[in-house]
């Protein structure tokens, strides 16, 4: 199975801006800021053509030496995912390095990523909806070969509803 994918960014590491993606007007958007002084911790947004059992399509990380900016197209290695619970609905979130840059060559595996990075991102998503007052559980991560059955899952998924 292929361990690259196409993710759409739509938040930059180190933005507290919440950007989305307004499909019917094919436009990037300011959603809101985040609440707290946190920042994102990676390259923030979506695996296309995947639907997640939050309604929403398949989320991810993406560690790039440099920021990006919404709506950017970035090859994705995917290495894992944290698992999270958004106002009662799983919101797993894919962990992935940038496949075009040579300083993450080495990242092949959520073992690869240093432990502070990975309890960085833990933190920010237990976190960063508290002045929200949304509660946000976060569980663990999980493997690349669990997460690539994942992101098929949510591909059937999108197809289905598609059809």
């Amino acid at each position: 199975m292929n361990n690259i994918v196409d993710a759409i960014i739509e938040i930059p590491a180190g933005s507290r801006n919440k950007y989305e993606i307004d499909k019917s007007k094919n436009k990037i958007k300011l959603d809101r800021v985040l609440y707290s002084s946190m920042n994102y911790p990676a390259e923030y947004g979506y695996i296309e053509d995947t639907l997640a059992e939050d309604g929403d399509p398949l989320d991810i990380l993406v560690f790039a030496s440099e920021t990006t900016f919404p709506g950017c197209l970035v090859s994705a290695r995917i290495v894992g995912h944290l698992e999270v619970i958004d106002k009662g609905f799983k919101d797993q979130k894919v962990i992935a390095v940038s496949n075009v840059d040579p300083r993450y060559n080495h990242i092949n595996n959520l073992e690869d990523i240093p432990e502070h990075q990975l309890l960085e991102i833990k933190n920010f998503f237990a976190t960063y909806k508290v002045l929200q007052k949304i509660e946000v559980i976060v569980k663990g991560f999980h493997g690349k070969e669990e997460t690539l059955r994942l992101i098929e899952i949510t591909k059937d998924n999108y197809k289905k509803k598609t059809l």
